[in-house]
């Protein structure tokens, strides 16, 4: 598969997703403002396999928040965080090297979660999507 289809591939499933999940919230909005004048739909909404299932999803969609955040960051010349990670990923320095004694908490902090993320996305390339 070349990088072009690869990338109208990402392309359509982004569109589909987005459809989507504007669908589920047009629908859900429409579920929570009955809600308070249908009983027996309070009760349905309120049980928990589907508190459980809108649980998941939450935590899926905050999760893909962080990413597409980070990834904005990583891919575009805006932040020079994004500059500083494209550069490690690069010459493949490991963050343990570059921490002395002297180092804060909060730098460390910040460097184990930049290897991480750049961990993660590495480990991304090689693995099929969810």
């Amino acid at each position: 598969m070349g990088t072009d289809e690869y990338l109208d591939n990402i392309h359509i499933r982004i569109l589909r997703v987005t459809e989507d999940l504007r669908a589920i919230q047009r629908e859900l909005n429409c579920a929570a403002m009955q809600a308070p004048t249908d009983p027996e739909l309070l009760e349905a909404l309120t049980r928990l396999p589907e508190l459980e299932t809108i649980q998941v999803l939450k935590s899926a969609l905050d999760q893909m928040r962080h990413f597409l955040w980070f990834y904005m960051q990583v891919m575009t010349n805006e932040s020079e965080m994004g500059d500083r990670i494209r550069q490690s990923v690069a010459t493949r320095v490991s963050p343990d090297l570059s921490m002395g004694a002297e180092a804060g908490f909060v730098e460390k902090f910040k460097e184990a979660t930049e290897a991480a993320m750049l961990r993660y996305l590495a480990d991304g390339k090689n693995r099929k999507p969810n």
